[in-house]
Protein backbone atom coordinates (compact mmCIF):
# COMPACT_ATOMS: atom_id res chain seq x y z
CA UNK A 1 0.00 0.00 0.00
CA UNK A 2 2.63 2.22 0.79
CA UNK A 3 3.86 1.61 -2.61
CA UNK A 4 0.83 3.07 -4.15
CA UNK A 5 0.82 6.02 -1.98
CA UNK A 6 4.12 6.55 -3.14
CA UNK A 7 3.39 6.26 -6.93
CA UNK A 8 0.48 8.56 -6.82
CA UNK A 9 3.12 11.48 -5.36
CA UNK A 10 2.60 12.07 -1.52
CA UNK A 11 5.73 12.27 0.31
CA UNK A 12 4.88 10.98 3.44
CA UNK A 13 1.96 8.69 4.98
CA UNK A 14 0.74 7.51 8.37
CA UNK A 15 -0.61 3.82 9.04
CA UNK A 16 -3.24 3.74 11.17
CA UNK A 17 -4.36 0.02 11.40
CA UNK A 18 -8.09 -0.33 13.34
CA UNK A 19 -7.32 -1.36 17.22
CA UNK A 20 -8.05 -3.96 19.77
CA UNK A 21 -11.94 -3.46 19.55
CA UNK A 22 -12.10 -3.58 16.83
CA UNK A 23 -11.66 -7.54 16.45
CA UNK A 24 -13.45 -8.03 13.22
CA UNK A 25 -11.19 -5.80 11.03
CA UNK A 26 -8.01 -7.75 13.26
CA UNK A 27 -7.65 -4.45 15.31
CA UNK A 28 -4.14 -4.71 16.71
CA UNK A 29 -3.70 -5.70 20.65
CA UNK A 30 -0.47 -4.57 22.49
CA UNK A 31 1.84 -7.34 21.39
CA UNK A 32 1.34 -6.25 17.90
CA UNK A 33 1.78 -2.78 18.54
CA UNK A 34 5.77 -2.92 19.40
CA UNK A 35 6.04 -5.62 16.39
CA UNK A 36 4.40 -3.20 13.44
CA UNK A 37 6.50 -0.30 15.22
CA UNK A 38 9.58 -1.73 14.10
CA UNK A 39 8.39 -3.05 11.10
CA UNK A 40 7.90 0.54 10.42
CA UNK A 41 11.04 1.74 11.58
CA UNK A 42 12.92 -0.93 9.71
CA UNK A 43 11.06 0.22 6.10
CA UNK A 44 11.72 3.78 7.09
CA UNK A 45 15.62 3.02 6.85
CA UNK A 46 15.46 2.48 2.97
CA UNK A 47 12.24 4.15 1.81
CA UNK A 48 11.52 7.37 0.17
CA UNK A 49 8.45 7.87 1.81
CA UNK A 50 7.96 8.63 5.54
CA UNK A 51 5.71 6.13 6.96
CA UNK A 52 4.48 7.55 10.86
CA UNK A 53 3.29 4.85 13.14
CA UNK A 54 -0.62 6.11 13.54
CA UNK A 55 -4.09 3.80 15.07
CA UNK A 56 -7.39 4.42 14.65
CA UNK A 57 -8.44 3.94 18.26
CA UNK A 58 -12.09 3.20 19.25
CA UNK A 59 -14.24 5.60 21.23
CA UNK A 60 -15.84 3.86 24.22
CA UNK A 61 -19.15 4.53 25.43
CA UNK A 62 -17.25 6.72 27.86
CA UNK A 63 -15.22 8.62 25.47
CA UNK A 64 -12.26 7.20 26.48
CA UNK A 65 -9.72 5.50 23.81
CA UNK A 66 -9.24 2.28 23.80
CA UNK A 67 -5.80 2.21 25.13
CA UNK A 68 -3.92 2.85 27.97
CA UNK A 69 -1.78 5.97 27.89
CA UNK A 70 0.88 4.15 28.08
CA UNK A 71 0.18 2.30 24.73
CA UNK A 72 -1.28 5.62 23.26
CA UNK A 73 2.35 7.15 24.08
CA UNK A 74 3.70 4.76 21.89
CA UNK A 75 1.96 5.98 18.51
CA UNK A 76 3.22 8.77 16.49
CA UNK A 77 -0.50 9.20 15.59
CA UNK A 78 -4.19 8.98 16.57
CA UNK A 79 -7.02 8.99 15.07
CA UNK A 80 -10.20 8.10 16.96
CA UNK A 81 -13.59 7.01 15.83
CA UNK A 82 -16.60 5.39 16.91
CA UNK A 83 -17.63 1.73 15.44
CA UNK A 84 -20.19 0.66 18.12
CA UNK A 85 -23.07 1.92 20.37
CA UNK A 86 -24.72 4.14 17.85
CA UNK A 87 -27.92 4.58 19.39
CA UNK A 88 -26.71 6.43 21.89
CA UNK A 89 -29.22 9.78 22.47
CA UNK A 90 -27.76 13.35 20.86
CA UNK A 91 -26.65 14.08 24.43
CA UNK A 92 -24.87 11.21 25.40
CA UNK A 93 -23.45 10.56 21.58
CA UNK A 94 -22.03 14.24 21.41
CA UNK A 95 -20.36 14.02 24.99
CA UNK A 96 -18.99 10.47 24.46
CA UNK A 97 -17.18 12.09 21.14
CA UNK A 98 -16.38 15.53 23.08
CA UNK A 99 -14.04 13.73 25.46
CA UNK A 100 -12.46 11.88 22.68
CA UNK A 101 -11.42 14.33 21.63
CA UNK A 102 -10.12 16.26 25.08
CA UNK A 103 -7.88 13.33 24.82
CA UNK A 104 -4.45 14.90 24.59
CA UNK A 105 -3.20 11.95 22.56
CA UNK A 106 -6.39 12.44 19.84
CA UNK A 107 -4.96 14.37 16.32
CA UNK A 108 -7.72 13.24 14.04
CA UNK A 109 -12.13 12.63 14.77
CA UNK A 110 -12.56 10.43 11.57
CA UNK A 111 -15.57 9.79 10.28
CA UNK A 112 -17.50 12.12 12.65
CA UNK A 113 -21.13 11.32 11.98
CA UNK A 114 -20.87 7.76 11.36
CA UNK A 115 -23.25 7.36 8.51
CA UNK A 116 -22.46 4.55 5.52
CA UNK A 117 -24.43 6.16 2.36
CA UNK A 118 -27.35 4.33 1.12
CA UNK A 119 -27.34 1.68 4.27
CA UNK A 120 -26.80 3.39 7.63
CA UNK A 121 -28.11 7.56 8.40
CA UNK A 122 -25.74 9.13 10.87
CA UNK A 123 -26.30 8.88 14.69
CA UNK A 124 -27.80 11.91 16.63
CA UNK A 125 -24.49 13.93 17.25
CA UNK A 126 -24.71 18.06 17.52
CA UNK A 127 -22.21 18.11 15.04
CA UNK A 128 -21.72 21.90 15.79
CA UNK A 129 -20.87 21.44 19.02
CA UNK A 130 -18.41 18.56 18.03
CA UNK A 131 -16.48 20.83 15.27
CA UNK A 132 -16.41 23.69 18.43
CA UNK A 133 -14.36 21.08 20.65
CA UNK A 134 -12.14 20.68 17.65
CA UNK A 135 -10.77 23.87 16.99
CA UNK A 136 -10.59 24.53 21.02
CA UNK A 137 -8.30 21.00 21.32
CA UNK A 138 -6.58 21.98 17.95
CA UNK A 139 -7.72 18.23 16.52
CA UNK A 140 -8.48 17.66 12.84
CA UNK A 141 -11.77 17.01 11.85
CA UNK A 142 -12.04 14.03 9.34
CA UNK A 143 -13.46 14.03 5.30
CA UNK A 144 -13.49 10.51 4.87
CA UNK A 145 -13.15 9.38 1.43
CA UNK A 146 -14.55 6.27 0.89
CA UNK A 147 -17.28 6.59 -1.14
CA UNK A 148 -19.79 4.81 1.05
CA UNK A 149 -19.05 7.36 3.94
CA UNK A 150 -18.09 10.96 2.64
CA UNK A 151 -18.22 11.83 6.18
CA UNK A 152 -18.10 14.93 7.42
CA UNK A 153 -21.04 15.79 4.70
CA UNK A 154 -19.94 19.12 2.77
CA UNK A 155 -23.00 20.99 4.11
CA UNK A 156 -21.29 20.92 7.81
CA UNK A 157 -17.70 21.71 6.20
CA UNK A 158 -19.11 25.17 5.81
CA UNK A 159 -19.10 25.81 9.74
CA UNK A 160 -15.97 23.84 10.05
CA UNK A 161 -14.29 26.33 7.84
CA UNK A 162 -16.28 29.18 9.40
CA UNK A 163 -14.46 28.09 12.93
CA UNK A 164 -11.30 27.75 11.61
CA UNK A 165 -11.69 24.00 12.28
CA UNK A 166 -8.42 21.86 10.33
CA UNK A 167 -9.41 19.72 7.60
CA UNK A 168 -7.97 16.45 7.17
CA UNK A 169 -8.98 14.43 3.72
CA UNK A 170 -8.42 10.57 4.44
CA UNK A 171 -8.96 7.79 1.74
CA UNK A 172 -9.85 5.10 3.93
CA UNK A 173 -8.08 2.75 2.48
CA UNK A 174 -7.60 -1.29 3.42
CA UNK A 175 -6.12 -1.78 0.01
CA UNK A 176 -4.13 -0.39 -2.98
CA UNK A 177 -7.47 0.21 -4.82
CA UNK A 178 -8.43 2.48 -2.03
CA UNK A 179 -5.56 4.56 -2.06
CA UNK A 180 -7.26 6.41 -4.93
CA UNK A 181 -10.62 6.98 -2.89
CA UNK A 182 -8.62 10.67 -1.55
CA UNK A 183 -10.46 11.78 -4.99
CA UNK A 184 -13.84 11.60 -4.19
CA UNK A 185 -12.81 13.64 -0.42
CA UNK A 186 -10.97 16.02 -2.41
CA UNK A 187 -14.10 16.95 -4.54
CA UNK A 188 -16.27 16.95 -1.32
CA UNK A 189 -13.80 19.73 -0.18
CA UNK A 190 -13.43 21.62 -3.33
CA UNK A 191 -17.72 21.89 -3.20
CA UNK A 192 -17.35 23.26 0.16
CA UNK A 193 -14.54 25.78 -1.11
CA UNK A 194 -12.12 24.12 1.17
CA UNK A 195 -8.43 25.58 0.49
CA UNK A 196 -5.26 23.72 0.71
CA UNK A 197 -4.39 25.82 3.96
CA UNK A 198 -6.89 24.38 5.69
CA UNK A 199 -6.05 20.83 5.15
CA UNK A 200 -3.64 18.60 7.16
CA UNK A 201 -2.84 16.74 4.37
CA UNK A 202 -1.19 19.66 2.65
CA UNK A 203 1.14 20.48 5.17
CA UNK A 204 4.29 20.10 4.24
CA UNK A 205 6.20 17.06 6.54
CA UNK A 206 7.63 19.50 8.45
CA UNK A 207 4.59 21.32 9.43
CA UNK A 208 3.16 17.64 9.82
CA UNK A 209 5.42 17.05 12.26
CA UNK A 210 4.90 20.42 14.43
CA UNK A 211 1.31 19.52 14.85
CA UNK A 212 1.62 15.83 15.69
CA UNK A 213 3.88 17.61 18.25
CA UNK A 214 1.67 20.51 19.44
CA UNK A 215 0.03 19.04 22.86
CA UNK A 216 2.42 15.48 23.28
CA UNK A 217 5.84 14.23 22.63
CA UNK A 218 6.50 12.15 19.48
CA UNK A 219 9.30 10.62 18.64
CA UNK A 220 9.97 10.97 15.08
Amino acid sequence: MIDEVARQGFIYAAVCDHSKSAFYANGLKEDRILQQRKEIDDFNKSSKIKVYHGIESDILKDGSLDYSEDILSEFQFIVASIHSLFNLSEVEMTNRIIRAVENPYTDILAHPTGRLLLSRDGYKVNIKKVIDACVANRVAIEINANPHRLDLDWRNLYYAREKGCLISINPDAHSTDGVSNIEYGIMIARKAGVQPREVLNCYEEKEFIKFINRKVKRTT
